[in-house]
């Protein structure tokens, strides 16, 4: 793959990691109820069930893009059309939101468990991935370009909320977060809105 195309791979991934959503309710939780270890343990199995969703999306686009263009093309734009409602969803909502949630008493195993369960019981990011991933997969794509995808995609995952499950262990870090919740779900609503129409228009 080449690096350009992998930037934009890893810049798209970092774009759905950083996105306000459940997920980063969960790291959230977990870091304010148990403090840094539940909170990493939290995300880094977050990350393992986002990576086995990716496997899943890379394998069954791949057969899919040499068996069906035609099927493929629908479902990338029905994952345009996801993207889409994502981004107007973060673009209408408030200052709350993931940003505001709660501690809740945990250990490090009902972190790793939650985290888990959280990413594969989310079937929204298999429509992510399908929206996603539909701009580097080929027919032709080698064993391992895709695993270098779900490592991308693992890797991002895990340390974006890793990264703030260990920023929040410090005091000021969150209330800077809830402070400027509005600006985040604003940024993050135009750039979804911009992958969905640049999923429409074609591969990167």
């Amino acid at each position: 793959m080449p690096l350009s195309l992998w930037l934009s791979l890893a810049a798209v991934c970092a774009m759905g990691a950083v996105s306000p959503g459940p997920s980063l309710a969960l790291v959230l939780r977990h870091t304010l109820g148990g403090g840094r270890a539940p909170g990493v343990t939290a995300a880094l199995s977050h990350a393992l069930g986002v990576g086995l969703y990716a496997l899943l999306t890379v394998w069954g686009l791949g057969a899919l893009v040499a068996r069906q263009p035609a099927l493929f093309q629908g479902i990338t734009w029905l994952g345009a059309a996801y993207l889409a409602w994502l981004g107007i969803k973060a673009l209408r909502a408030g200052r709350g939101g993931a940003l505001a949630a709660e501690g809740v008493a945990t250990t490090p195993r009902q972190a790793a468990r939650e985290g888990l369960l959280v990413a594969l019981g989310n079937p929204k990011l298999i429509l992510f991935f399908v929206a996603l991933l539909s701009q580097f997969v080929s027919p032709e794509m080698s064993v391992a370009v895709k695993a270098l995808i779900v490592a991308t995609a693992m890797i991002i995952d895990g340390g974006w909320y890793a990264l703030v499950a260990v920023g929040l262990t410090h005091g000021r870090v969150l209330p800077w977060l809830q402070a400027r919740a509005h600006w985040i779900h604003r940024i993050t609503g135009v750039l979804l809105l911009g992958l969905a129409i640049r999923v429409v228009w074609g591969p990167l």
